[in-house]
């Protein structure tokens, strides 16, 4: 099979510095509704081109771009204790990427100690603190699907692929913090809020953290051009997935309170949530177990897509009603005007015409902690969206479930993906309260 040439998919990659930093300019001489709006379509538009250099084919398999930099070290991957010490054993891994990234930096970037400090900073500050689902996944899946045949080379390597989505998921939160001027994140500072009048530093900072996660798939899988290109194909298109989801949420800011509805969080949460919080995971495992059934894909995606809109309905949920402390962050849903589950439902299928009046008056209008916060949030529960949650999580749960007996579920059992894979991944997040 014909495959892109490595120095393409570089290309793309410096494609989307290159024209995200032109519409970060942009959007800095703009004024503050716009100016998200545009930091989000720059990501947007980046992976729009790196989709399309994905569309050129050639039979050689070169890495121009780099064919020059000094030589890297060889791989030595640790340890990893699946059965005792499987959460220590990733995290090690995570330290092992920063440093292959610090220590390659200044060799074929010639980038100065205190840019690499930085860095270092940046990546440990942004990275970890959170629960570290969506990485351990891809570990569990691909044990679930392999078996016995992995070796300890194997599952580092599937923590790798882990640790791509969490660093993903982590420049995906800092460009997120900075587009809803968000407080907290995982219990401390947002990134940007630690840089004082230096914080559109972070907005770089983002698409590097990006960048990085290409040079890390580059290191450790390009002794397979097959897998490499299938990796590539899956985080690129999970990533425009995830902008186009993002783009579609920071709209709302210009939009009416009636153009907040069902169908468009239905549409906002599929896109910015589900596909790399769930189906990335397991589409991971599936392509590094050698898996080729596109049917089997589909299926999955079909499984994973209705996990993570239960799971978005569960956040917006939780913004709301669960604390600061218990949640590691201040939630900020009804002060930033989001499209969310809850105010879905009030809005356009619970409130009395005067309740509405109140929403018109308030929703994306008050500041958080403020009254007009609290009566909204008191008139969710006189609307009786507690109950009513309560009974879309428990049938959310069922339906999920009931996949197993359908036709997804025997596509993926004969394609060698037992259903203990996405019965995991549920547990992870059924009736969670963070």
């Amino acid at each position: 099979q014909s495959i892109i040439r490595h120095s393409d998919v570089l290309a793309a990659v410096a494609s989307i510095t290159t024209l995200s930093a032109t519409f970060i300019c942009f959007a800095m001489s703009l004024n503050n509704n716009t100016t998200v709006i545009a930091v989000a379509a720059a990501f947007g538009l980046g992976s729009l081109v790196t989709a399309a250099f994905l569309r050129k084919k050639s039979q050689n398999v070169q890495f121009p771009a780099t064919a020059a930099s000094k030589t890297t070290a060889p791989i030595v991957y640790p340890h990893y204790d699946l059965e005792n010490k499987p959460k220590e054993s990733f995290l090690k891994l995570n330290d092992m990427l920063i440093q292959e990234i610090l220590d390659e930096l200044p060799q074929n970037y010639n980038l100065p100690p205190r840019q690499v400090e930085y860095l270092q900073n940046m990546l440990h500050y942004t990275i970890e603190g959170g629960k570290m689902n969506r990485g351990l996944m891809v570990v569990n899946a691909g044990v679930s699907i392999l078996g016995k045949k992995l070796s300890n080379t194997d599952i580092c390597r599937l923590a790798v692929l882990g640790w791509t989505i969490e660093w993903l998921q982590a420049w995906l939160l800092v460009a997120d913090d900075i587009m809803d001027s968000s407080v907290t994140r995982r219990g401390q500072p947002c990134w940007y809020k630690t840089l004082g009048d230096a914080w559109y530093i972070a907005i770089n900072d983002a698409v590097t953290i990006e960048s990085f996660v290409y040079k890390i798939i580059k290191r450790h899988f390009s002794h397979d051009s097959k897998l490499l290109l299938q990796l590539l194909d899956l985080v690129m298109e999970t990533t425009l997935q995830t902008e186009l989801g993002q783009l579609s949420d920071t709209l709302c800011d210009v939009l009416d309170l009636s153009d907040l509805t069902p169908s468009r969080w239905q549409l906002i949460v599929t896109y910015k949530t589900a596909f790399y919080s769930f189906y990335l995971s397991v589409a991971f495992a599936m392509a590094y177990a050698g898996i080729p059934d596109k049917a089997a894909y589909d299926a999955a995606r079909t499984i994973l897509i209705e996990m993570g809109v239960y799971f978005q309905a569960q956040d917006d949920y939780l913004d709301c009603f669960a604390t600061p402390e218990v949640l590691g962050k201040v939630g900020t849903d009804i002060a930033d005007k989001k499209c969310g589950w809850l105010f879905t439902k009030a809005y356009h299928e619970l409130a009395s015409p005067s309740q509405k009046a109140f929403l018109d008056e308030h929703y994306g209008k008050c500041k958080v902690g403020s009254p007009e916060e609290k009566k909204i949030k008191e008139l969710y529960k006189e609307l009786g969206l507690v109950q009513m949650y309560e009974e879309y999580e428990q049938a959310s749960y069922d339906k999920i479930m009931a996949l197993k007996h359908s036709e997804a579920g025997a596509t993926l059992q004969a394609a060698g993906v037992p259903w203990q894979v996405f019965e995991t991944f549920l547990e992870k997040v059924y009736k969670r309260s963070k």
